[in-house]
């Protein structure tokens, strides 16, 4: 989560994941919440990136970044396990 501090990578990250694991209807933990929006942020922002689009250093725009990432995460998940 670029332009954001630890902690309020966590605060960001723990939200963006719970929200995405909402969606997606899994069982998460916070911990797992915590890494699907922190992960799920880095993704997404790498992806986003590559179409050239940057989301501002904002809690908003990351934590919306995080949930898109969170969910394509999950997906991933849920394609491989099958």
């Amino acid at each position: 989560m670029q332009g954001l501090g630890w902690l309020a990578a966590i605060i960001v990250g723990g939200l963006a994941g719970w929200i995405g694991s909402s969606i997606m209807n899994a069982n998460t933990g916070i911990f797992m919440n915590i890494i699907l929006g922190i992960v799920g942020a880095l993704v997404a922002n790498f992806l986003l990136g590559l179409l050239g689009i940057f989301a501002a250093p904002t809690w908003i725009a990351q934590g919306i970044v995080g949930v898109i990432g969170a969910i394509i995460l999950i997906a991933v998940v849920r394609a491989i396990r099958g």
